[in-house]
Order: structure tokens, then sequence, then C-alpha cells
């Protein structure tokens, strides 16, 4: 059994994120999404919520599953027998830290590849920062977040708008 992992902090997960998730579902016989836990980041959703929101987000992928981990991606990599890591590339400054840690992570772990899949055009433009502003000014986010998530990720951050 393939196994690819899709790691990233998904604080929301986005509709850029979906598709690549969807793309990567088609690709691997089995897909983890995996909520990566980063010490230096301040996210507005707890990792439990942000694996709940991933979980809503994604219910009608039969082959994928929602993990956390905090530590070395690789290590994760290497425990759970995955063959590659998916990373959806935005633009050229995706390109530039994303193929530096591809070639790291091959280093460390040489059984597993970094497949870089390009997000749709309608999403290029889009990150959870974005959604993130947008939503703290009162702006419509459906266009950007799956429907499923929308009320949530308005309802917090007006919550800490206040």
């Amino acid at each position: 059994m393939r196994l690819a992992v899709c790691p990233g902090s998904f604080d929301p997960i986005t509709k850029g994120h979906l598709d690549i998730i969807n793309r990567a579902s088609k690709l691997f016989d089995r897909i983890i999404v995996l909520v990566v836990v980063n010490v230096e980041k301040h996210p507005s959703f707890t990792t439990e919520e942000r694996v709940e929101l991933i979980r809503r987000a994604t219910a009608g992928i039969p082959n994928m599953e929602v993990d956390t981990f905090s530590g070395l991606l690789m290590d994760y990599v290497r425990d759970k027998n995955a063959v590659a890591i998916v990373k959806g590339l935005r633009a050229v400054t995706d390109f530039e830290y994303e193929f530096q840690m591809a070639l790291i992570n091959k280093k460390l772990n040489p059984s597993a590849d970094t497949l870089f899949l390009t997000t749709a055009a309608e999403n290029m433009y889009l990150s959870s920062s974005i959604v993130k502003q947008i939503a703290s000014f009162g702006g419509d986010i459906a266009d950007f977040v799956p429907e499923e998530i929308v009320e949530d990720v308005k309802c917090r951050l007006c919550r800490k708008e206040e």
C-alpha cells in the first residue's frame, strides 16, 4: 500500500489545501493529512480544532485520515512507512523554501520522496493567513474555505477581534 503524508499547519484548511488533498488522494492508496504542531507559530485554532475542521471538510475522501505530530516530519514519515510527502505550491517563493526542505528531508530519509503539486489557478493567491485577515475584517470567506467550516472560521476570528 502506497502511503503519502500531506503535512501543514492548516490554520484553517482552505480550498487550496483541499484541492491538493483531493488530488493526492487519487495518486496514492492512502494519505494522511498531518497537522504539524509548530511551537513557533501561534495558531487561531487548537490542534484538535484543526483536526476536526479538516475531518469535516474532507469527509468525502475515503482513503484519507487526519493525524497530528510534533517533531521532525521525517521521523513521522519513517514510522508510518510513507513513500512520499505531498506539498502544494502556489508561487516561486513557495518552491524555493519547499525545495530546500525536500532536499533536507531526502537526506534524512532517502526512502521517501517529496511530490510537489501546483494548486489550481483559482487558489494561487490563497493562504490561511489571507483567509484569517479577510475574516478578521468581516469579509466574505466563502470562496476561500470549504463550506463546511465557513461559520467556524468566521465565529472564531470575530471573537478574537472583540
